[in-house]
């Protein structure tokens, strides 16, 4: 298994924080992973929300089916899903109040029979440095 957790503090509310970081429709102006959307953005989230990304890790594409495994607005979303070669995925987007401002932070976990070895610290090292770019993105977009 890899684990990623890359925290940022932002300089906004909580409330704009999770308002932008919760909208699927705006991961493509943050979430450098993000490619695509496959499937209708659903207009409300919830547990057992489906719906299918392309997201590129380490210049490769892949195609995700999630699930919206956790929902607690105005706190955090947990999705989870599996990818080309039966890679599973989780991502769970969490923004918690700090001083004046906020943290956000993207907690990612990759298994699978191909996450082992250097092939699993090369995706480790690519995706922390394409969620620290992604969440310098969110922050300059909710200033």
């Amino acid at each position: 298994m890899v684990a990623v957790h890359v925290p940022a503090e932002l300089p906004c509310s909580p409330e704009k924080a999770w308002s932008t970081v919760s909208d699927l429709a705006r991961f493509e102006e943050w979430l450098t992973i993000h490619q695509d959307w496959k499937s209708e953005i659903p207009d409300e989230i919830g547990v057992g929300s489906r719906i299918t990304e392309v997201v590129s890790v380490m210049g490769m594409a892949n195609k995700i089916e999630w699930t919206v495994e956790e929902y607690d607005a105005p706190r955090s979303l947990r999705i989870s899903g599996t990818g080309m070669a039966g890679v599973q995925v989780s991502f769970t987007l969490t923004v918690e109040p700090v001083g004046e401002g906020s943290t956000a932070t993207i907690d990612a976990e990759f298994t699978g029979q191909m996450i082992v070895g250097p092939i699993g610290t090369a995706l480790g090292k690519n995706t922390k440095g394409e969620l620290e770019k992604s969440v310098s993105a969110l922050a300059g977009l909710v200033s």
